[in-house]
């Protein structure tokens, strides 16, 4: 398990006073509060920002709060001290959790994203592209621990290449600081999100050749979860929530790249549209957003995988632990 995360994780299941949550039951007149805490800002979320520029969440009760609260340790420690209520982070951190023996376990109620989001893009144009060119090179990957180096080093073992040995691995990058490291000449290869990858093959600096998301294979890689607590004393309000998802998600499937662009660029105010429209399309073209909020056995297994294969499990923990899907599949009747 990634140590860092690791000790963050414990001391706060160690020290937090268990909050109950601040949106009720859902039977109080007027719009539940529902705090939601998003691990990044990001187009690979768009569904969200479609369910709160739709008015989803308004049409079910819910007055909903969105922050950004940078990166999968602070999330979470905000959800497990109650200064939010919802997270919207990877699966993944919900096992870390559960290996730290958490008396009120974080539980995944409502999937968004179904694969990795990261693209593998090379400095110069690639026709024809073999992963086993990768050997021998300087990779730029992600921060160990967190699911993009998870499914990054999962997909090269895939491939045949050990990435400890057939590659040189550079991990030693801040997360943001990892696209200006490639375009200043760090590696010959980088692992990167959108809209970064798009950006880079804009300014000429890079050019997309393959996608770890379709390589890895279907993940709960972005669910919305939230404590066990949470759920047990605001039941109403989750179903809620998770009826606005599914409503986004369902409007997600049915409109263009174009028209999301349209709905969730007020949440990006420094993007470019053709940029948004390009990054959304790549997103739905290969199938990253979930259809509908279910975290299936399989996918969850696959997660397994991936982190068994990374060395992050202590343990594996079994779906129906850490998974209700009775809100997500309500809200599909």
């Amino acid at each position: 398990m990634n140590r860092k995360f690791g000790a963050v994780l414990l001391a706060v299941v160690m020290t937090v006073v268990l909050l109950a949550g601040c949106g009720g039951g859902g039977n109080s007149e007027g719009p539940v509060k529902v705090k939601i805490g998003e691990v990044t800002r990001s187009l690979f979320y768009a569904p969200e920002y479609v369910a709160l520029a739709e008015g989803f969440f308004e049409e079910e009760g819910l007055d909903v709060e969105l922050t950004t609260t940078a990166g999968g340790d602070k999330t979470m420690t905000a959800l497990l001290s109650g200064s939010i209520d919802v997270a919207l982070v990877g699966s993944e951190t919900s096992i870390y959790v559960a290996q730290q023996g958490a008396d009120d376990p974080v539980i995944n109620f409502a999937q968004l994203t179904q694969t990795d989001g990261t693209f593998l893009v090379s400095r110069e144009a690639i026709e024809n592209f073999d992963w086993n060119s990768l050997k021998g090179t300087e990779f730029l990957g992600q921060r160990k621990g967190g699911m993009p180096q998870m499914a990054g080093e999962f997909t090269l073992k895939k491939k045949g290449i050990d990435p400890q040995n057939d590659l040189t691995l550079i991990q030693n990058v801040d997360f943001a600081n990892i696209p200006a490291a490639f375009a200043s000449g760090t590696g010959e290869y980088v692992q990167l999100f959108e809209p970064q990858a798009s950006i880079m093959e804009q300014e000429g600096k890079g050019h997309v050749i393959a996608s770890f998301g379709v390589e890895s294979g279907h993940l709960p890689y972005t669910v919305f979860m939230t404590k066990s607590s949470y759920i047990d004393k605001n039941s109403e309000t989750v179903q809620k929530f998770t009826n606005a998802v599914y409503k986004a998600q369902q409007w997600v499937q049915e409109h263009s790249p174009e028209e999301i662009a349209d709905a969730v660029l007020s949440f990006f105010p420094d993007t470019d549209r053709d940029i948004a429209v390009k990054v959304i399309d790549r997103y739905k073209s290969q199938g990253s957003y979930a259809s509908d909020p279910i975290v299936d056995e399989g996918e969850w297994n696959n997660l397994i995988d991936v982190m068994t294969t990374a060395g992050e499990l202590s343990e594996k923990p079994a779906h129906d632990k850490l998974v209700n899907n009775a809100f997500a599949e309500e809200a599909m009747k």
